[in-house]
């Protein structure tokens, strides 16, 4: 137990030595009338152009070494991180296109995929819904001109192009019904719904490529209630 006490006794004396030698440092710097010598101040020097970001140690206090005292940056050269659902990620191609919406401009701004960080990360929703997420950090393509109130941690909606076509036939959403193992919509021939089973490639929220089983100009029903079966009359109502 005395050895105990010593050793303890020993490891108090060098934390009470290494108090007094950080008192006598910081004595040093401020004068003995407590008046700060310039000869005696501390600079540290940015280690790169540009503005402060963001402040870390408003108020003087003793710092370890290595401890972040503020953020340094460039506002007008800045790159653009969202976070995306792993099953969209997985989707978006190399230097895919995007445009940047609700940044606070009145036109979108335009970007480029520059990365889809290969690690995903677990996230809660609004809705208390567990997410896994995946980074996607893109390059600004318009000049800092078109953008010159935007700034780092800022708010931006983005839509990356996952894929694009040209002379594409496709269908709204509403239309699509399941049918077996595939998808199915109800085309209208001469007031008669015909149930046409459907080939879909590509398709996002609001429609869907058919790749088979409709044509060009034909009409078909949007979220066909129930009652709609193969063959039964319809009546278009505006």
């Amino acid at each position: 137990m005395r050895d105990a006490e010593l050793e303890a006794a020993r490891f108090q004396e060098q934390i009470a030595r290494f108090e007094l030698d950080m008192a006598k440092a910081a004595l040093d710097r401020t004068g003995v009338d407590g008046a700060r010598s310039d000869a005696t101040l501390l600079r540290i020097t940015a280690p790169a152009s540009g503005r402060v970001l963001k402040v870390l140690h408003e108020s003087g206090a003793a710092v370890a070494a290595g401890t972040p005292i503020m953020e340094v940056g460039d506002p007008t050269d800045i790159e653009v991180e969202v976070d995306v659902l792993s099953s969209d990620a997985v989707r978006i191609p190399e230097h895919a296109p995007a445009s940047l919406e609700h940044w606070g401009g009145d036109d979108p701004l335009h970007a480029v995929v520059r990365l889809v960080e290969p690690s995903g990360f677990l996230k809660v929703s609004a809705l208390g819904v567990e997410e896994q997420r995946v980074y996607v950090v893109m390059n600004l393509v318009d000049p800092v001109e078109h953008r010159p109130s935007l700034g780092d941690g800022y708010r931006v909606d983005a839509r990356i192009v996952v894929w694009e076509g040209r002379d594409v036939l496709t269908v709204p959403i509403g239309a699509l019904v399941r049918h077996g193992d595939g998808w199915a919509a109800f085309a209208v021939e001469d007031g008669i719904a015909k149930l046409r089973a459907l080939k879909i490639g590509h398709q996002n929220q609001a429609s869907a490529e058919v790749l088979e089983g409709l044509r060009e100009g034909e009409r078909v029903i949007v979220h066909a209630p129930d009652l709609v079966a193969d063959g039964v009359r319809v009546v278009e109502r505006s």
